[in-house]
């Protein structure tokens, strides 16, 4: 981790169709945004909104019951331009998302609502690093993968703010694992053997 650099942590909600099928055209567009923007590993600022969809602007149930999130509050939420605006005070952060889902449904949003994509800086899945580290087969969800470090999730799975402080969690967790399996410089046995408790073990 590069401590001056500055990392954004973001997590998207988007809208689901029911499970009949997708209406025609359907895309998913986000509807809650939930940023940690970090810089020296402090949260210097975070910003949680829920955000207008504007092709498909009535939720669906499922969608409502899944993410429990109310068509008035997003109703009541900022414009894509609005969130677009707001993202674009960190473009050139390395923007952090767990999956690449995040910035997949972002690009598709600012093409068809013909906005500027936000961001310029280096784009990274915290998902894919988690799975090169550990050699993990399979896709791991963000909140098993805090349970697989012993911690809890912060705050509720599937409210963005939570997700996005989440991720920067596990980044930590990560990047502090690494430094550890990272090569030490070599050192003499003395360093790594404590002589007296070898010796204290075989003491009669």
């Amino acid at each position: 981790m590069n401590h001056n650099h500055q990392y954004v942590f973001i997590d998207f909600e988007f809208t689901m169709p029911e499970y009949k099928g997708y209406p025609k055209g359907f895309f998913p567009e986000i509807i809650e945004v939930g940023l940690v923007a970090v810089t020296n590993q402090e949260i210097y600022d975070r910003f949680s909104s829920y955000v207008q969809p504007t092709n498909f602007p009535r939720l669906t149930e499922r969608c409502k019951s899944f993410l429990h999130i109310q068509q008035k509050q997003v109703d009541e939420g900022i414009t894509m331009k609005q969130l677009i605006e707001r993202l674009s005070i960190y473009e050139n952060s390395t923007v952090i998302t767990w999956g690449n889902m995040d910035m997949k449904v972002l690009r598709q949003c600012c093409q068809k609502n013909n906005l500027k994509f936000p961001f310029k800086g280096k784009e990274v899945d915290l998902s894919m690093e988690y799975k090169r580290f550990f050699g993990d087969q399979n896709q791991t969800g963000l909140w098993k993968a805090v349970q697989e470090y012993g911690k809890e999730g912060t705050g509720k799975h599937h409210c963005a703010i939570d997700d996005a402080f989440t991720t920067f969690n596990i980044f930590k967790l990560v990047e502090q694992d690494k430094r550890y399996l990272q090569k030490p410089e070599p050192t003499t046995i003395g360093d790594r053997i404590d002589f007296s408790k070898v010796l204290n073990k075989f003491a009669l």
